[in-house]
């Protein structure tokens, strides 16, 4: 459980220094130089990630059940989970109705998908993983959208055509994961 925790604190970690020290954040990307600050942002992301898989997988092999949630949160979170990859596709099609509105549907897409596995499972590490990235999106979609206010940020109008294809990658990709690669990488197949 300690593998999984520290990959966490590394991960998130990383990926909170925007919202929690912008301004030492900013200054370390001056003295490193952006490929630096970015080579390193990157190595230490990808070893936090790998810490999360491996002490993810470590602690399922001695699970601790907390909870027992009805059978009829899992249809919840597979509609959750849909959410979710339409909302991170939205964050990678330019000029999509979603990210025009949301500002930041790659956050909204995280807080989605921990959502709904964390009211698909009951287990023990199954709560800090998910607990962990909902506690980190809901905090960071706050700040990011405080911050645009302050900043006066102004997303470009969504256009009908790339919400289309932001909408039919994002079922595409949900697809794709749930009855497929899901099973494949996570030895989990949530419809069977």
């Amino acid at each position: 459980m300690m593998l999984l925790i520290a990959g966490l604190v590394i991960f998130l970690g990383v990926h909170s220094l925007r919202m929690l020290a912008p301004a030492w954040r900013e200054r370390m990307r001056g003295q490193l130089g952006e490929g630096t600050w970015k080579g390193l942002y990157s190595l230490l992301s990808l070893i936090g990630l790998a810490m999360v898989a491996w002490g993810f997988d470590l602690a399922r092999e001695q699970p601790m059940l907390l909870w027992s949630p009805p059978t009829g949160m899992r249809h919840a979170a597979s509609m959750l989970t849909l959410l979710a990859f339409i909302l991170v596709a939205a964050a990678y099609v330019p000029g999509n109705h979603l990210k025009a509105r949301l500002g930041h549907p790659m956050v909204l897409g995280v807080k989605a998908w921990a959502l709904a596995h964390l009211l698909a499972t009951g287990m023990l590490a199954h709560l800090l993983l998910f607990g962990a990235f909902l506690l980190w999106a809901v905090a960071n979609y706050a700040i990011s959208r405080r911050r645009d206010r302050r900043e006066g940020v102004v997303y470009p109008p969504g256009k009908a055509l790339a919400t289309v294809i932001t909408l039919l990658l994002g079922v595409a990709g949900w697809a794709a994961f749930a009855f497929g690669l899901h099973g494949l990488l996570i030895g989990i197949k949530p419809f069977g």
